[in-house]
């Protein structure tokens, strides 16, 4: 099965040490991941939802000033909120 991508606003991080996890909000999540068979896996979370991810998770993209990260969902180690 193929991740679908999520977009996140990532403020500086609140952890400094490397081993704990960074925490960033979802701006947008897409609809899902599409398996071999092309039935859609519908995400997990939704944009708004606070998650925690590792520090090396996903790739760093700038859009319009903002930083942003791009991953997939299994990236991500936990909903906070």
């Amino acid at each position: 099965m193929h991740n679908a991508c999520l977009t996140l606003l990532c403020p500086a991080p609140i952890c400094t040490a490397k081993e704990k996890p960074q925490e960033g909000e979802v701006v947008s999540a897409g609809t899902g991941a599409r398996n071999e068979q092309g039935t859609v896996h519908p995400l997990e979370v939704k944009a708004g939802d606070r998650i925690l991810f590792g520090k090396w998770s996903g790739t760093e993209v700038k859009v319009d000033g903002e930083d942003l990260i791009i991953m997939k969902e299994s990236d991500i180690l936990g909903i906070v909120g």
